[in-house]
C-alpha cells in the first residue's frame, strides 16, 4: 500500500547560469513506483559546486545544485520496498544509460550520458527531493546527517585509493588536504599506508590532516620540509602521490615526490583549461603511473561502511539555510572552515537534533 502523498509548495535553489543561482518555490510531482521522496537535512557544499557557478562546470540550466546528500524518506513509491518512511539515507548522485560501451563493461561511471543529481538532475539543496529508491542507501539511525552526507566523498576516495592501490606498508603523500584530502588521509591510514604524508599551504587544513590521522604535515612551499618528507622515504620518493587539489601546479610537484616505479594520482578537479607539464622521458626512465579518478563507482555501500572508522567528526561543519547559499559558496571557498553544508530544514536538522 502506497504511503500517503506528503507534496507540499517547497523551496529549492537552482542553477540559472554561472554567477546566478535562484531560491525559487514550487511542488512536487508525484512518485513513480520505484522512487522515493527525500526531506534533505545536510547538502555538502563543494569545489564542483563553485565550479558550476563559476562557469568552468557544465551543468544543466535550472537545475536544482547539491550532490552530497543526507536526508530522511517521507514518502516512497507504490514498489519501493527499500528504503522506508522514516529511514535516514544517503544518495549516490548518478544516472547512467545502462547501454553504452562503458556501462556494459561494468564501468558505469565513465558512462557517455551519465547524468549527476545536483548537474544535470535536480539535486538536494531544497526541502524535497525525489531519487529512485535503489540509488538511497540507508544509513544507521544514530547517524549525524552532516556525516552522512559525506558518503559521496567518501565513495569517491574509496574508488580513489582503490585505483591507487594504496597498500599496507608503503608510504602515501596527498597533496591537498581539503575535505576530500582529509579523507584520503583517514583511508590511508586505514589500509596500512606508512608514513602517511600530507602537504597542504594552509596552517588550517594541514592542522585538519593532523586530526585525521597524518603521521607528517608539510607546507609544500618549503623546500626545507619537501626534503624532509623525501627523508621518510629514504630519499627514494613516495609509491603512491595523490593530488587531492586539481592544478596542474600540484600534479607537476607529485611527479617530482613519487619514486621510481611509482604510481601518481590525479583526483581533485583541475579547472578544464589548466595544463601540465609532463616530461615523457619522465615517465620513460622512472617508469611511473599516471592515473585518473573519477566519482564513485560501485563504492557508496562500503562508503556508508566506513563512515564510523574514519573521524569524520574531527571535521568543524558550518552550516547555512537556502536562503545563505551566497555566504555557503563564499566559505567554501575561503576554506575557513573544514566543510560547508546547506541545510534544507536548519542547522538542528543536519546535527541530528
Amino acid at each position: 500500500m502506497p504511503t500517503p502523498d506528503t507534496r507540499v509548495r517547497t523551496r529549492s535553489l537552482r542553477f540559472a547560469g554561472p554567477g546566478d543561482v535562484r531560491l525559487t518555490a514550487g511542488t512536487d510531482r508525484a512518485l513513480a513506483p520505484h522512487e522515493v521522496r527525500l526531506r534533505p537535512l545536510a547538502v555538502g557544499v563543494c569545489g564542483t559546486d563553485a565550479h558550476i557557478v563559476g562557469g568552468s562546470f557544465p551543468a544543466e540550466p535550472g537545475v536544482v545544485l547539491g550532490h552530497e546528500v543526507c536526508g530522511r524518506v517521507v514518502e516512497a513509491g507504490d514498489g519501493a520496498t527499500t528504503p522506508r518512511v522514516g529511514d535516514l539515507v544517503t544518495v549516490e548522485p548518478h544516472d547512467y544509460c545502462t547501454a553504452c560501451t562503458w556501462c556494459r563493461a561494468g564501468q558505469e561511471h565513465l558512462c557517455s550520458a551519465k547524468r549527476g543529481y545536483g548537474v544535470r538532475l535536480d539535486g538536494g539543496m531544497a526541502e524535497s527531493m525525489i531519487v529512485p529508491a535503489r540509488i538511497a542507501y540507508v544509513l544507521p539511525p544514530d547517524t549525524v546527517p552532516w556525516v552522512g552526507a559525506l558518503c559521496e566523498p567518501v565513495a569517491c576516495c574509496v574508488h580513489a585509493v582503490d585505483r591507487l592501490g594504496v597498500v599496507a606498508g608503503e608510504a602515501l603523500l596527498v597533496m591537498g588536504s581539503g575535505p576530500a584530502g582529509a579523507v584520503l588521509v583517514a583511508l590511508g591510514r586505514l589500509l596500512g599506508a606508512t608514513p602517511v604524508v600530507a602537504a597542504d599551504t594552509r596552517e588550517a587544513r594541514r592542522d585538519l590532516a593532523r586530526r585525521m590521522g597524518a603521521d607528517v604535515v608539510i607546507d609544500p612551499r618549503d623546500p626545507e620540509q619537501l626534503r624532509h618528507a623525501l627523508d621518510l622515504t629514504g630519499g627514494e620518493g613516495f609509491p603512491a602521490v595523490v593530488d587531492a587539489v586539481g592544478s596542474s601546479t600540484v600534479l607537476e610537484q607529485a611527479l617530482t615526490m613519487a619514486r621510481r616505479g611509482g604510481r601518481v594520482l590525479e583526483f581533485g578537479v583541475a579547472a578544464p583549461d589548466d595544463v601540465a607539464a609532463v616530461r615523457p622521458h619522465d615517465l620513460f626512465s622512472r617508469e611511473l603511473t599516471l592515473l585518473g579518478s573519477v566519482i564513485n563507482p560501485w563504492t557508496h555501500q562500503r562508503a556508508v561502511a566506513l563512515l564510523p572508522r574514519l573521524g569524520l567528526e574531527h571535521l568543524t561543519p558550518a552550516f547555512y539555510g537556502l536562503d545563505g547559499f551566497d555566504d555557503a559558496l563564499a566559505a567554501q571557498r575561503r576554506g575557513d572552515v573544514d566543510k560547508v553544508f546547506v541545510a534544507p530544514a536548519g542547522e538542528a536538522a543536519a546535527l541530528g537534533g
